[in-house]
């Protein structure tokens, strides 16, 4: 009997719980609905998102989708930023230097760099030197003076300098109060010479000579490289010809001869005139060379028949239709040959062939560190090389950078 009543109970249980489900189900089959659509609207509005952004992308111009590629790329991004930075030195290059390119100290030739420090009240300042010189290997050597405390401060007046050439100044980023205490950030040359002045002031040449050498090649060889792949024939073969011979000449042995040829007694603006000249008549074949390969698939494209069944001529042709067509090449070329241009002015002025005395450049003030014992005593004289190497570093980042998105729809 008692086992009778359980069984009775359990399925009692059973059906009134068969009934309870049966009871929401009607309940849940409204929710659900809803939740199927709202998850069909979320995938309507996804849809409807990546359709407008394809829309974008495909409506964007040729530099749009060019900039939006270079953009994704961390290091040309940050060779660009370098390369803006280095151009924006040059313009306040004597702004930012805290003295004069021939502001000398006699009493700390060869004076070491100065570690700056903070002090409350004091703010940034420098520690004094104190010169002791050895009688037995005349070598004079500089330690920190903690009792003497030179202050820097911001916007103090210095020497006399023409901002962009033609603005008389005085005023400096920063510097000491007293002119008659240096600072030395990056050490002293043989005269007592601050090393980060002649530097930053330096960067004015060698960057420069390198852009106006770029711009003066890029003006013969996008010339001759289109009109070479554009007439073809006897022209191309006339041109091809004069390229080779150029390239054909070791490049170091003929800079060194056209740089040697210069008169001695010219004017150092007159040598840095000459230099970036040479430079450039040296380095635009290699721009030709890649033009006249682009041009030769161009000038059988549709734009340039239409043109010239419309009645333009040669000229209006190269110059309004196939180098406006290669100009994105154009400036790729241009980023990557600005190293060239810096390495060779500094390897020559290196060498006593390029700029010399009393104009300032990197490859000038390696000048000091030519033998061995003086980089063993005074390491800093090699600080210009830094600024050589972060440059090239930066426009080779930046061209490589420029050269992926010159082919925006490439992966």
């Amino acid at each position: 009997m008692n086992e009778d009543r359980r069984q009775t109970s359990s399925v009692k249980r059973q059906d009134l719980a068969t009934g309870a489900e049966r009871a929401e189900a009607p309940s849940l089959r409204p929710a659900q609905g809803a939740a199927d659509a709202v998850a069909e609207e979320f995938l309507a509005a996804e849809a409807q998102t990546a359709m407008i952004a394809d829309e974008k992308r495909y409506g964007l111009s040729q530099y749009q989708l060019m900039w939006r590629k270079f953009k994704r790329s961390r290091s040309a991004v940050v060779g660009g930023s370098l390369v803006l930075f280095f151009y924006l030195l040059v313009l306040f290059a004597n702004f930012v230097a805290p003295f004069d390119v021939n502001h000398r100290w006699v009493e700390y030739l060869y004076a070491p760099p100065q570690a700056l420090h903070f002090e409350s009240g004091v703010g940034l300042f420098v520690y004094g030197m104190e010169r002791k010189t050895d009688l037995d290997t005349l070598l004079t050597t500089y330690k920190p003076d903690p009792k003497v405390k030179i202050p820097i401060q911001f916007l103090v007046k210095g020497d006399e300098y023409q901002l962009f050439g033609i603005i008389p100044a005085d005023r400096h980023l920063f510097g000491p109060a007293d002119l008659k205490q240096p600072i030395y950030l990056f050490g002293a040359d043989r005269q007592g010479r601050d090393m980060f002045s002649r530097i930053i002031i330096g960067s004015q040449m060698s960057l420069t000579i390198g852009l106006l050498g770029v711009l003066m090649s890029l003006m013969i060889g996008s010339v001759l490289g289109v009109a070479s792949g554009y007439y073809g024939g006897r022209i191309d073969n006339l041109m091809q010809r004069a390229i080779e011979v150029i390239r054909s000449f070791p490049s170091v042995p003929l800079w060194m001869a056209l740089t040697a040829a210069l008169p001695q007694h010219w004017p150092p603006e007159r040598v840095y005139f000459a230099i970036t000249v040479i430079l450039s008549l040296i380095g635009w074949t290699w721009l030709a060379r890649q033009l006249r390969g682009k041009v030769l698939a161009l000038r059988e494209e549709e734009f340039v028949l239409a043109a010239q069944l419309a009645g333009a001529d040669d000229r209006r042709v190269i110059f309004k239709h196939l180098i406006p067509a290669v100009f994105g090449h154009i400036i790729v070329i241009a980023s990557l040959a600005m190293p060239g241009m810096i390495l060779a002015e500094s390897a020559l002025s290196f060498l006593n062939l390029g700029l010399r005395p009393p104009l300032v450049s990197w490859g000038v003030l390696l000048q000091e560190a030519q033998n061995l014992e003086s980089i063993r005593h005074f390491p800093w004289l090699l600080m210009p090389a830094f600024f050589i190497s972060a440059s090239v570093l930066a426009f080779n980042f930046f061209g490589d950078g420029l050269r992926d998105a010159a082919d925006p729809y490439s992966r």
